[in-house]
């Protein structure tokens, strides 16, 4: 079924008591944050903006860190806050509903929606700690965007000079080991898996999907755009995410 958020609701749905969400750029985008591969995403407007988030170009090229550390200072002042659709999540769960939160952004939107940080998975890491690929000190992104502020483009790490990265999962770089396979124990652990806000083009994290209707949950997929999991979904919705997830976590 695609399209509209259907009313009444199905029965699997309201029903559900185990329900693993995870969660894309898309869920952020009603808060002022592009998404990246949509019509109005970053990659798509500036291709070359994925070098910011590509290991090996972070590694090789000072003209890349410093741009991506200007970002940061620039998302850092942008005014940034949970929408209608993190704090449908925070809903769920005080319906005793959530099995676990996964999603693939950084910015701690969930957390500061009010979602339970022991529920959330940050599968790409969060932009609000900084860690030297190096010796893997970590900071805090206040810390590091200080010497920004002070006049250093490129700060180093303080413990043994190393490059400094926020602590985010860039392309060319393992995803925590840990973190997946918990996530991968909450697919294969819930009655419905609701994809909201993601591509689903991007593995591992894409095959969580058929993690979960392997293990026999149902699937719903709330994206703007098509995905590789609409066939396999039992419910397909393209309504807006602020609008259509409040409706589909309505408490069963």
């Amino acid at each position: 079924m695609t399209g509209a958020v259907p009313d009444p609701l199905p029965d699997w749905l309201r029903g559900a008591r185990r329900v693993t969400v995870l969660t894309g750029a898309g869920i952020s985008t009603d808060s002022g944050i592009p998404d990246y591969r949509g019509p109005n995403g970053v990659w798509t407007k500036d291709p070359d903006a994925e070098k910011l988030v590509t290991l090996s170009y972070y590694l090789a090229d000072p003209l890349i860190r410093r741009k991506a550390w200007r970002m940061r200072a620039d998302v850092r002042a942008a005014d940034v806050a949970p929408n209608a659709g993190h704090r449908a999540l925070v809903d769920l769960e005080r319906q005793g509903r959530l099995r676990a939160l996964l999603t693939q952004n950084v910015d701690g939107l969930h957390q500061a929606a009010g979602s339970s940080p022991e529920r959330v998975l940050e599968l790409h890491g969060t932009v609000h700690a900084v860690a030297c690929l190096s010796c893997g000190d970590r900071t805090t992104m206040d810390d590091a965007l200080a010497r920004i502020d002070a006049g250093d483009p490129d700060p180093s790490c303080l413990v043994c000079g190393g490059i400094l990265k926020s602590a985010t999962v860039s392309f060319g770089q393992a995803l925590d080991a840990a973190v997946l396979d918990a996530a991968a124990d909450a697919a294969a652990d819930c009655d419905v898996l609701l994809a909201v806000g993601t591509s689903l083009v991007v593995y591992p994290v894409a095959g969580l999907v058929d993690v979960a209707a392997a293990h026999g949950a149902r699937v719903v997929v709330v994206n703007a755009e098509p995905t590789p999991y609409d066939g396999l979904a039992d419910l397909v919705v393209r309504e807006p995410i602020s609008t259509a997830l409040p409706r589909l976590v309505a408490a069963g």
